[in-house]
């Protein structure tokens, strides 16, 4: 069970592809890039953009490994919250459950 977070709204995860990709990773998985792209239904152009930004927030790690299964030199995509990743999405969705209840908050 999660503690409790602080609400804290998010510009980077907000946007509609980040918070479906941090939804996506919330339940503490590593998920492969193919995964995350066809499950989101977007194109691998968008999906490493997003991730991107994610990454550069410190928010996800991407890590790359080659594929037992292949035998040229392509490279999965692995991709999980950090911890400050999973806390600032918690935060966000704390904070969108203020918004959503009609609560205000100063400033």
């Amino acid at each position: 069970m999660r503690a409790k977070a602080a609400p804290a709204f998010s510009e980077v995860i907000h946007s509609p592809v980040r918070l479906r990709i941090c939804g996506l990773l919330r339940r503490g998985t590593e998920l492969e890039f193919a995964v995350l792209r066809d499950t989101l239904g977007v194109a691998d152009a968008n999906l490493s953009k997003n991730l991107k930004v994610l990454s550069d927030a410190g928010l996800v790690e991407v890590r790359k490994e080659r594929s037992p299964s292949r035998d040229d030199a392509r490279r999965l995509t692995w991709v999980a919250l950090t911890p400050s990743g999973a806390s600032a999405v918690e935060g966000h969705l704390a904070a969108l459950t203020q918004i959503a209840d009609g609560a205000t908050t100063d400033g």
